[in-house]
């Protein structure tokens, strides 16, 4: 099996989606169906139905998580340095057609969220940035076409 690396944060907010799922939504449900079944014929009882189904995506996002952290490599970022981009680094880049400054931070695929600023290490942006310095010039190929960037600043925080 792969190891799947994500930051501490990431770690931890998984962690916390886990147990919330276990301590509070799993016993709601198994609680709802129970008091579904009170109501009669299974057959017919759309909460009975609605309720298994709540379960049975609860119970595959506990499997999901439960093999997500076993597979963890957790990399504490702010113990990095270095002049090269890699897991875990802040990139500012330049757009070098239109000169829109971005920022993001590379992190594991369950943590991405680019509002917050964050990109998955397997996306395409990522991947054409790993290994580069400040002052490099890369290319994207994305859907709208070619993109060129330059990396005008690496951090670890």
């Amino acid at each position: 099996m792969q190891k799947v690396p994500m930051t501490v944060q990431g770690h931890a907010a998984l962690e916390a989606e886990l147990k919330q799922l276990k301590s509070v939504e799993r016993p709601e449900i198994i609680q709802a169906i129970s008091v579904a079944r009170e109501h009669g014929d299974l057959s017919e009882n759309a909460e009975y139905h609605a309720a298994k189904e709540k379960q049975g995506f609860i119970e595959g996002r506990i499997q999901e998580l439960e093999s997500k952290l076993a597979l963890a490599q957790v990399i504490d970022v702010t113990k990095m340095d270095g002049d090269s981009v890699k897991f875990g680094a802040t990139v500012t880049i330049v757009n070098e057609d239109t000169d829109e400054e971005s920022t993001y931070q590379i992190v594991g695929e369950d943590e991405a969220d680019v509002k917050d600023g964050k990109i998955s290490v397997t996306s395409p942006i990522a991947r054409a940035m790993i290994t580069k310095e400040v002052g490099d010039v890369f290319e994207v190929i994305a859907p709208g076409g070619s993109k060129g960037y330059e990396i005008l600043k690496v951090e670890f925080k």
